[in-house]
């Protein structure tokens, strides 16, 4: 149930709310609390959407989907919606298991959001699921991996996005809801940040992307190291065969032929040589 400003007259109960503040006095309001934060020495770093859509890449927009999909932030999300849209983000930043965003409404509101860390157990499922398929950290992160893969991760019950149990809210705005506008507003700007830096969700669920990548290319190499197996082992072919296998077969080499050498000619005697000349 909500809650808001109210007092008594005459036994009656005037209501209090806040006044509606149109989207361009939000906007302009939102840039003057930006502008005062950054004079005073803070960082901030405020969510700005383009167009009507909030989300434009794969991240973006898985993360928004995971965030409908739980009927527990039903009522309270197109207020965020609108909000988000109109600039109304000051600051939001997504840290270590937690995030933390300034919200212009009809005032100022801090929002700050803890998660959870993911289980052990369960990054290691999505891991092993993964093994083999993940190759480059520039294709994770840009989602232009197979469904399969982008499936596993992004799985509602077993992938890596926060369910409501795992996310502690609370805002300095009056509203008695878990899930106020300003807190709808702040998880939609996640998931507007997410466009642009999708390693903040392993960030923020505590995991190591590069795991993903480093078990796969280790599987790659091993696999790309194994000797191929023969056909069938020499020592199987000596069992079957009871007779034993050479290491490499050899041709056998011809013997040279025997070089069969002439005997010299014979001089002739010098009774020879006169015998010629008396005839």
């Amino acid at each position: 149930m909500a809650r808001g400003w109210g007092r008594s007259t005459g036994g009656s109960y005037e209501s209090a709310w806040p006044a509606y503040v149109p989207v361009a006095e939000r906007r302009k309001q939102a840039s003057k609390e930006a502008a005062t934060l950054r004079k005073n020495g803070r960082k901030v770093t405020p969510v700005v959407i383009e167009g009507r859509k909030i989300t434009t890449t794969f991240w973006g927009k898985a993360w928004c989907d995971n965030l409908e999909s739980y009927s527990d932030y039903a009522n309270r999300l197109p207020r965020g919606r609108s909000y988000v849209r109109s600039g109304a983000i000051v600051h939001l930043e997504i840290g270590d298991a937690k995030i933390e965003a300034i919200v212009r409404g009809s005032s100022t509101y801090t929002v700050k959001l803890v998660i959870k860390a993911l289980g052990r157990a369960r990054w290691d499922a999505v891991i092993d699921e993964c093994s083999g398929q993940v190759t480059s950290l520039v294709e994770l992160l840009g989602g232009k991996l197979s469904r399969g893969v982008m499936e596993i991760v992004t799985d509602r019950v077993r992938g890596i996005f926060p369910s409501p149990r795992e996310i502690d809210l609370s805002c300095s705005c009056p509203d008695w809801a878990t899930m106020c506008k300003h807190v709808a507003a702040a998880m939609y700007g996640v998931g507007a940040r997410l466009d642009h830096k999708p390693e903040l969700l392993f960030r923020l669920r505590g995991v190591d992307a590069t795991q993903l990548i480093a078990k796969s290319v280790g599987r790659a190499a091993t696999k790309a190291a194994r000797p191929r197996p023969r056909a069938l082992a020499d020592d199987a072919l000596a069992d079957i065969f009871g007779i034993e296998m050479d290491a490499a077969p050899t041709r056998p080499v011809a013997p040279k032929a025997a070089r069969v050498r002439k005997p010299p000619a014979a001089k002739p005697t010098s009774r020879s040589r006169n015998s010629f000349r008396t005839r």
